[in-house]
């Protein structure tokens, strides 16, 4: 902003350019040092008033406190933190069926194969792919759904390490 003129802080000595709304009054930069140094500064200055020296002393402000601590007791106490319940629902581990032939699901519409599904998958698998058509994310899902099983078989057999291959097709066009 050509306009407003660079100034030095009164804490830490360097150039600052000070925000345009209070550009006369800023006198500190936005340092974490320099904004605790114009706090304790700001302080100081409202305490060095006459009238200001014994605004929280004196008998009616003692008053005031006891009033309000007797009105709220529970202020001090420590809330007690309760078990939340998570915002989801824990996953039940689905053990894969090595039964399924997945050369069914061949002939059926994405409609029936994501009928339950969220459409938040559907546009996931969109997105990866970079298609957005039926046919192309229905084939998609049953590769994902495949690769799927494969780990889960995995898994249960122990974990078998080493070269594999798989009898999925290959990358998409």
């Amino acid at each position: 902003m050509p306009g407003i003129k660079r100034k030095k802080c009164r804490h830490c000595k360097s150039l600052f350019v000070p925000d345009p709304r209070n550009r006369n009054r800023q006198k500190y930069c936005h340092l974490p040092a320099c904004q605790k140094a114009s706090k304790s500064a700001s302080q100081q200055k409202w305490l060095a008033k006459p009238d200001n020296r014994d605004y929280f002393r004196g008998p009616e402000n003692v008053k005031r406190v006891q009033r309000w601590r007797k009105n709220t007791p529970e202020y001090w106490k420590r809330k007690c933190q309760t078990k939340s319940e998570p915002l989801q629902d824990p996953l039940n581990r689905q053990h894969a069926d090595k039964t399924v032939n997945n050369c069914e699901f061949a002939d059926c519409a994405l409609q029936d194969l994501l009928k339950i599904q969220p459409s938040v998958i559907i546009g996931i698998i969109a997105q990866l792919t970079g298609c957005a058509l039926q046919d192309d994310i229905a084939m998609a899902l049953r590769r994902m759904q495949q690769f799927g099983n494969d780990i889960l078989n995995l898994q249960l057999q122990g974990g078998r390490h080493g070269n594999q291959t798989t009898h999925l097709p290959g990358p998409y066009p």
